[in-house]
């Protein structure tokens, strides 16, 4: 492996937004790096071994490096440090690297009510802020992964076991303070809510509260999808409090088999700048992303510089596409909407679907130039008659197209199924919180299916000129 090869996850965002590098060290398997702790991934006896392709070829790749004398670790950490970049060492806990599956839940085990496990957790952490020259390490509570329902502990959050969570991150953040040399910083991957996070035994508030952390980033590993409104405000004041920081997590899909989808679609620049709009307004104190598509090309590294702040996101055209339900993240309390049947009797009680947007389409300086709501509907005919109301008042005013929604994800796609696109002028999305209801009415003699509710979006266009026929007195554009 070329040095120049093994610089490129550092390369391809050195000069965007980017000013920090989280780098997964070990995701369960098997440490990227030669740990003296646990184990290498992929790696028996000195050498590459593997069924998979991309398995075997990143263990070739990292002992081609150490068989020259070179860390496949510290080259990473010193190119990020060349770029002025940090660089965090992320590092998931719920799997043991291969060194003690029998404790695992997944095979029976204890989990973390075993001191081994918590030990080993902490040994690697050890190693990694004591050998390396790396800003902190940040710990991946999240990328988690179990049909019993609990990670860590086989009977979940009880008192006990959330009491020794606890006590073992304080180990671990006075661990990493008190390193030789410069204190490192401790983060968190947590749950988007605190529901999902007690029921683990991680009781973020108190960890927070006892300044164990520098920062925390809500997030579900096992949901894909970008969702505009992801529920963390919970923890946003309770972070701030402790003078912790909040980063909002862009997923790196708009559509993905795991919500139903036939494929994966990556977000555009303006389902970013939607995502990241509402983030900010959140109070987020920066965001944080991955998984883009790969090789990065100017598409992807100018979203990266694009959402580098709230002023570039600010009066620019955004797309917020309401994120879809999935039990696996509903089973860490972490909710969703959509897709909702509208089923028979009529006419249906009406389904509410809350969402949230930055921008303040009503101001008197605003700028936006257009406002469309799209609502996706399977097994619809136009006979079919809805009553569509937002923040209680009814659309039926606003002009409304059915529009065949070609390119789709979701099954049936042909002229039997539809978009409702309404051209929003006198009823409009508020800044902040919104709420949707859809009911349906009534449907032809006959036919008697539930008519699906599949995607909501919010699509918000801007002009570089103020909106009407006067300008303002203070505006000299």
């Amino acid at each position: 492996m070329r040095l120049e090869d093994a610089w490129i996850p550092i390369d391809e965002v050195a000069g965007t937004a980017v000013d920090t590098f989280s780098y997964c060290v070990e995701r369960g398997d098997g440490a990227f790096y030669p740990t003296k702790v646990g184990k290498m991934f992929a790696v028996e006896d000195g050498k590459p071994r593997a069924e998979q392709n991309y398995a075997w070829r990143a263990a070739a790749c990292m002992l081609s490096l150490m068989e020259r004398g070179l860390d496949p670790l510290r080259v990473l950490v010193d190119r990020a440090h060349e770029h002025g970049l940090d660089f965090i060492a992320n590092l998931r806990l719920q799997r043991l690297g291969g060194v003690y599956p029998e404790l695992e839940i997944e095979n029976g085990g204890a989990g973390w009510a075993e001191e081994r496990v918590q030990d080993l957790k902490y040994d690697v952490l050890r190693e990694l802020v004591t050998e390396y020259p790396i800003q902190g390490v940040e710990l991946d509570f999240t990328a988690a992964f179990s049909e019993r329902g609990y990670f860590y502990f086989s009977d979940g959050g009880t008192p006990e076991n959330t009491a020794a969570m606890t006590e073992w991150v304080r180990r671990v953040a006075e661990m990493v303070r008190a390193r030789p040399g410069e204190p490192g910083v401790v983060g968190a991957r947590i749950f988007p809510t605190e529901q999902g996070n007690l029921e683990q035994g991680l009781d973020v508030r108190t960890w927070l509260g006892e300044g164990l952390l520098d920062f925390v980033v809500p997030v579900a590993y096992i949901y894909t999808v970008l969702d505009p409104d992801m529920p963390f405000d919970w923890v946003v004041g309770p972070a701030h409090d402790a003078g912790a920081s909040v980063y909002g997590f862009l997923q790196h899909y708009t559509q993905d088999q795991i919500v139903g989808a036939s494929g994966r679609r990556y977000p555009s620049l303006e389902h970013f700048r939607a995502a990241a709009a509402n983030y900010w307004e959140k109070g987020v104190d920066g965001l944080y992303t991955w998984m883009m598509d790969w090789p990065l090309g100017d598409a992807e590294r100018n979203i990266l510089t694009a959402i580098g702040s709230p002023q570039l996101v600010r009066e620019r055209d955004k797309r917020y596409a309401l994120a879809r339900k999935y039990d696996g993240a509903a089973r860490v309390d972490y909710r969703h909407h959509i897709p909702h049947e509208l089923s028979p009797p009529l006419p249906t009680a009406a389904h509410q679907i809350p969402f949230s947007i930055a921008d303040d389409i009503a101001a008197a300086d605003s700028r936006v130039s257009g406002t469309t709501l799209r609502i996706y509907l399977t097994n619809v005919v136009s006979a079919d008659r809805f009553n569509i109301a937002l923040n209680g008042h009814s659309l039926a005013g606003e002009t409304c197209r059915r529009v065949w929604k070609q390119d789709d994800a979701y099954p049936y796609t042909d002229p039997r199924n539809h978009w409702l696109e309404f051209d929003l002028v006198d009823c409009v999305p508020r800044k902040g919180e919104n709420l949707l209801e859809v009911s349906l009415e009534s449907r032809p003699d006959g036919l008697t299916g539930s008519v699906t509710i599949q995607e909501v979006e919010v699509e918000v266009r801007y002009s570089p000129y103020p909106v009407g026929l006067g300008g303002s007195t203070h505006d000299l554009r």
